[in-house]
């Protein structure tokens, strides 16, 4: 009898090792998506945008954690990690993907895969979007049109920088979400939350 419950304990104790190691091996930014369907006539209840097109980004989701994001007065050198600027994330670059053609800031995006960025400053967050591929990893030195995050960013792919709109929040999102905001077969908005801070821009489908 003593040694099955020493048994018992000591298979107890391994299974709890490796739900602790499991739960370490868990990303601190888990990976985030979003998407909405746009357009497409007719519309139908259940089968939504009939020959609609989508439109997603993917991100990485950094938690709060009991931190005051965008507190203090070194808020954006905090965010940006030693990038230029911040890749509106964690980790991976902030990546939006369109089938239809959009318009954001008077510039036309064609249809394909973007990298998102935000340059921030105190009364100023200003949203990019850049023709650099986001790299699963950190990429080679000869891969110059692959970006990891916000490291080794210029702006000399940039193809929209147009300024958010940032709106104080009456509650505290604890992890970075993107959303899209007040679709029509015409448009909407892309906004991201996170602590306190709601910042979106408007887009409008391009003819």
């Amino acid at each position: 009898m003593k040694k099955a419950c020493a048994l018992g304990l000591l298979l107890a104790l391994a299974s709890a090792g490796v739900e602790t190691q499991q739960a370490d091996k868990r990303p601190k930014s888990p990976a985030g998506s979003s998407a909405t369907q746009i357009g497409g006539d007719p519309y139908d209840p259940v089968l939504g945008y009939v020959d609609g097109k989508w439109i997603e980004i993917t991100y990485g989701r950094p938690i709060r954690r009991g931190r005051d994001m965008f507190g203090p007065d070194d808020f954006a050198e905090v965010l940006n990690d030693g990038a230029p600027v911040w890749r509106a994330g964690a980790n991976v670059s902030t990546q939006l993907k369109n089938e239809v053609a959009l318009e954001i800031g008077g510039k036309r995006l064609a249809p394909g895969a973007y990298t998102v960025f935000i340059d921030l400053t105190r009364d100023t967050w200003t949203l990019i979007i850049s023709t650099y591929r986001a790299a699963a990893g950190m990429p080679g030195e000869k891969d110059r049109d692959a970006i990891y995050g916000a490291y080794d960013y210029t702006p000399a792919k940039d193809l929209v920088r147009v300024p958010m709109k940032v709106e104080a929040l009456p509650y505290s999102h604890d992890q970075l979400h993107w959303e899209f905001l007040d679709i029509t077969p015409k448009g909407g908005r892309l906004a991201m939350f996170w602590d306190t801070e709601m910042a979106s821009v408007p887009f409008t489908v391009a003819k």
